[in-house]
């Protein structure tokens, strides 16, 4: 195995991975009937159609749960009772580099707490094992059905209900890699400003964040998003400019770091020396903001009350800076202050940047809808301990969500040569990584 250097930012790994793997042993064990077994893939490598070239890979999260290795056609098997199995797969290959990537100090914890059993290929697992009378997990249900696991067994909700429900909340050992995948993420965000700050484009701002955290683009969490001016004003900007822009205003950078498959997720917005006064003046309230909404924090709060502190807080802020001309309540009330934040206050972190379980009523399942006027909020959970997610507001100046207004009853209600001269500048989103104390918050990224 190729080895990934240990982290000196966490000296207590490989223990903490070990009780992690026991808390999912133990979870398992009063999921699964007396005999039941399960199969967790990681998934299996897909190539573009018509093509020959393989899409970069990411390991299923409930397989990346159990073991930090993101590689096609590895398994897991759990049986209640029994020591888990890991099916570690590396083919015999001499086109491609087989070896696997994995921390240098979880490498000897995982042949403690698993069975390792090395195969050559895929088709070895079913030797192994009596498949026809395991569940599967994993998206290739295609390959699993071949192996004789009845339909009913391919993802079954019984099971996947109350695991994907319980990944909102994290072990010590998740909670460690989240703390370093955000030290990583702000060492590349401060990068990303100094570069800004000299003059750089979008595609060189994008390269010193990556640069600074020591990784390839395929290795982050998600697509990073960087965008100057108005490209702020695009939720999921998706381009990285080559153009400098002279006499830019303000740099959005949503980016993030990876750690052992678990993600951060950090917006930053950095005003120049160009930026119009208001909008500075904004980013400096929207930051302020955004601490309060994490000082809310604290187990029994439902998330979407700070979604409405969020809201409301945007409506001050229009309301402070002669944006809006009528008092904050009724901005509010007329939903007006949501077309300045179209999105969620934000969403449950961990091995999927957006991960699973942010709208489940229990761990039976069952859904709890966001609000309708805001229909793109991503959790509707209550808040409990070691759950980890992101704390985000954001304020933009979005013509396709502000014309409406301007040609509308609420003409008269907002100051619309101010926000002429602000849409240049784009919007501002201020994001952090939030954990779930007992009696309140730990903000993982600015510790």
């Amino acid at each position: 195995m190729t080895q990934i250097p240990a982290s000196k930012a966490n000296p207590n790994k490989a223990s903490s991975y070990a009780q992690h793997v026991a808390t999912l042993v133990s979870k398992y064990a009063q999921l699964l009937a007396e005999g039941q077994s399960v199969l967790i893939h990681s998934g299996s490598e897909q190539h573009y159609f018509g093509d020959d070239r393989g899409i970069v890979f990411q390991a299923y999260g409930h397989f990346a749960h159990w073991l930090p290795v993101n590689r096609p056609d590895q398994f897991v098997l759990v049986k209640a009772g029994d020591t888990p199995r890991y099916f570690q797969v590396v083919p015999q290959d001499f086109w491609y580099d087989q070896s696997l990537q994995i921390d240098a100090e979880l490498e000897p914890v995982i042949h403690e707490v698993f069975d390792v059993v090395q195969l050559s290929s895929i088709e070895e697992v079913a030797e192994q094992a009596d498949l026809t009378v395991c569940d599967y997990l994993g998206p290739n249900t295609a390959w699993a059905a071949a192996q004789g696991i009845s339909p009913a067994k391919l993802n079954a909700p019984a099971l996947l209900a109350p695991l994907d429900f319980a990944r909102a909340v994290k072990t010590e050992y998740e909670i460690e890699q989240l703390r370093y995948a955000n030290q990583q993420g702000l060492v590349g965000h401060a990068a990303a400003a100094e570069c800004f700050l000299a003059g750089g484009s979008e595609y060189e701002i994008h390269n010193a964040f990556l640069q600074a955290c020591s990784l390839l683009e395929y290795e982050t969490p998600y697509t990073n998003i960087v965008g100057l001016d108005a490209n702020a004003a695009v939720l999921h900007y998706q381009h990285k400019s080559r153009v400098r822009v002279s006499n830019a205003q303000l740099l959005l950078i949503d980016a993030g770091s990876r750690v052992n498959g678990y993600g951060s997720d950090i917006t930053r917005t950095t005003p120049s020396q160009h930026c119009h006064p208001v909008m500075d003046s904004l980013i400096t309230g929207m930051e302020a903001l955004e601490l309060a909404i994490v000082e809310s924090v604290k187990p029994g709060v439902p998330y979407p009350t700070l979604h409405d502190q969020a809201i409301a807080g945007v409506a001050s802020l229009l309301v402070e800076h002669g944006i809006a001309k009528v008092a904050k309540t009724e901005l509010v009330e007329r939903r007006i202050a949501h077309a300045f934040m179209p999105h969620g206050v934000g969403h449950l972190l961990g091995i999927q940047v957006h991960d699973v379980g942010g709208h489940q009523r229990s761990a039976s399942g069952g859904r709890i809808e966001p609000p309708a006027h805001s229909p793109a909020l991503r959790t509707t959970r209550m808040l409990s301990e070691d759950m980890v997610f992101t704390v985000e507001p954001g304020l933009y100046f979005i013509p396709m969500l502000l014309d409406p207004l301007r040609a509308g009853d609420a003409r008269e209600v907002l100051n619309w040569p101010l926000i002429d001269e602000l849409i240049p500048s784009g919007g501002i989103r201020i994001e952090d990584n939030i954990r779930v104390t007992a009696t309140g918050a730990e903000n993982l990224t600015r510790g």
